[in-house]
């Protein structure tokens, strides 16, 4: 088998792959909205890919991984990874977790990640309201994920929140030292949403990038006795192309509350000092940005021999990216604790999808699907009507 060809579309301004072969099977990826500027990137990548075994990822990866780097790059690499697998599994005609060592459980635990509910203001009472909603979601979630400081709009809603002045441009831009005012705010709004949740449901709380050492390490103390499961990137997070895992690490070693980061970081060697350090305790790389399920496995089960935990990132995953999540999330060790999920970011999305279960969550949980490769097809009858012009080749 034969790769011929490597296309892009966008959806829903969700970056598509569609790697084709000389033996009539496909294979799909598929890149965060978030990106919709992503298609040249992707497309870099066909001459190193045309011509060879798909189903030979491993040789493949060879190729194209030392040609990637964190966001956006090695989004582009992710999504060819994933579709490869995706081939692999249609060609043996059996799940992708098959290809990755078989199932270590039969259903995985997700947590809400793109299941949100719009935000009325930013005072503790909002926060109740807010987790009150998220807490009767339909999907059951036995753990919700908040945003609060810097990666929330505090920073200028919030009167007097930091010493720091505006920044404009990218994505969470701010950082700086929070006022006295500041901290007490952020920690009343957790404490009124764990009022909320009592001890039924684990709260996480994505919190930046942004914060400072000394902040960092006071909002975590403080936080201690509400047995938070994670506080996520505190220090670095979206679009920051390095690691810093010595600020990390102090940060980790001066609390009780689980530190968390990982959602920006490209390949395992890029993991290495958080997890032999022990700079953190959850690692959370996404697929769609990490090079792919395999690399996510890998760092999984390096990270599972250093005692540190696994919750992996995926919120602008779309349905192609969740599909790649269960399929690896079954095969995970023990250190895993739960997904970030994903959904259609258009209600189209759900009807051009075919082989989802109904419903998707069910108690917090998906039970892994047993159809070959990722489980996934889109339909192209369906699809066509969504595609941008110029690509309506794109499932010839």
């Amino acid at each position: 088998m034969k790769i011929t060809d490597l296309k892009t579309t966008i959806l829903g301004q969700h970056p598509i792959i569609r790697i084709t072969t000389d033996e009539g099977i496909s294979g799909l990826g598929q890149v965060e909205s978030y990106k919709p500027y992503l298609r040249p990137h992707i497309n870099f990548y066909k001459e190193h890919i045309v011509g060879e075994d798909p189903t030979n990822v491993a040789r493949v990866m060879l190729k194209i991984r030392n040609l990637g780097a964190f966001k956006p790059w090695g989004s582009a690499v992710s999504a060819i990874e994933m579709a490869l697998w995706d081939i692999a599994g249609k060609a043996a005609g059996i799940p992708v977790y098959k290809l990755l060592g078989g199932k270590v459980r039969d259903r995985v635990r997700v947590y809400n990640g793109a299941v949100r509910f719009p935000m009325a203001g930013y005072s503790p009472e909002d926060y109740a309201e807010n987790m009150a909603k998220m807490k009767a979601a339909k999907e059951g979630f036995t753990i919700i994920k908040q945003s609060i400081g810097f990666h929330s709009p505090m920073v200028s809603e919030v009167p007097n929140f930091w010493y720091g002045e505006p920044q404009t441009g990218g994505r969470h831009p701010h950082r700086g030292l929070v006022t006295e005012r500041g901290l007490k705010h952020v920690i009343a709004c957790v404490e009124a949403m764990k009022q909320v949740l009592g001890d039924e449901i684990g709260l996480a709380l994505d919190c930046g990038p942004g914060w400072m050492v000394p902040d960092a390490i006071k909002l975590a103390k403080a936080l201690e006795p509400l047995n938070l499961m994670w506080l996520e990137d505190l220090l670095t997070g979206d679009y920051t192309p390095y690691v810093q895992s010595d600020l990390y690490r102090e940060v980790t070693q001066s609390t009780s509350t689980p530190i968390h980061t990982g959602e920006q970081i490209y390949l395992r060697q890029n993991f290495k000092e958080l997890i032999e350090r022990k700079a953190v305790n959850i690692v959370g790389p996404d697929p769609c940005d990490v090079g792919g399920i395999a690399e996510l496995k890998w760092i999984a089960e390096y990270a599972d021999l250093h005692g540190i935990l696994m919750a992996p990132h995926g919120t602008g995953n779309g349905l192609i990216g969740l599909a790649a999540l269960v399929q690896v999330a079954a095969t995970l060790p023990q250190n895993y604790i739960a997904f970030e999920y994903p959904i259609g970011n258009t209600d189209w999305w759900y009807e051009i999808v075919e082989g989802l279960p109904n419903p998707i969550v069910k108690d917090g949980f998906i039970e892994v699907w047993d159809k070959p490769g990722m489980g996934l097809e889109l339909n192209p009858q369906a699809a066509k009507h969504y595609l941008p012009a110029g690509d309506e080749d794109f499932f010839d």
